[in-house]
């Protein structure tokens, strides 16, 4: 298995239930494992509802809080390439763990691995991208042992923005 680095900082409390930061970095190298065969290095914050709002504001001009942003880097040295930052608000991904009907820790999963295919280049702008993205999500999580993240119990789908 390839070394990768994963700091991880948080500008809030952990909330009961929340993944630990142990938990949420074996989450995200694992999938670095099966992603990518040369080391990485990427950061994990996790931020207050008010911070993550002004993230979103400045860098989407989106005027509420979102789940996860990310921040690509690519950024590479003789050792290792600096992928970016992945950013996420527990408080926001415990109120979508409801909404959606998953648990916190997979609703966490999934946000992580999100932001994470973001820091490797995939979007989610069309259909073709969406569909591609959210495959490879599926698998990821799956191999968590969290099942589909956009199935609701009521077997309506989640929508991705």
């Amino acid at each position: 298995m390839t070394e990768h680095i994963i700091e991880i900082s948080r500008s809030v409390d952990p909330f009961d239930g929340e993944p630990n930061d142990g938990q949420a970095a074996a989450w995200l190298e694992s999938a670095l494992n099966k992603l990518v065969k040369e080391p990485m290095e990427l950061s994990l914050r996790i931020v207050s509802e008010h911070e993550m709002t002004a993230l979103n504001s400045d860098y989407r001009n989106h005027h509420s809080p979102t789940n996860v942003l990310s921040f690509p880097s690519g950024v590479r040295t003789e050792e290792c390439c600096f992928l970016g930052d992945i950013v996420v608000c527990a408080d926001v991904i415990l109120k979508e763990a409801q909404e959606f009907e998953k648990s916190f820790a997979e609703r966490y999963a999934h946000m992580l691995i999100h932001g994470l295919l973001h820091l490797l280049g995939y979007d989610h702008v069309d259909a073709r991208q969406r569909e591609a993205m959210e495959s490879l999500e599926k698998t990821l999580l799956i191999s968590f042992g969290i099942d589909n993240p956009y199935e609701m119990l009521d077997g309506s789908r989640e929508v991705v923005q």
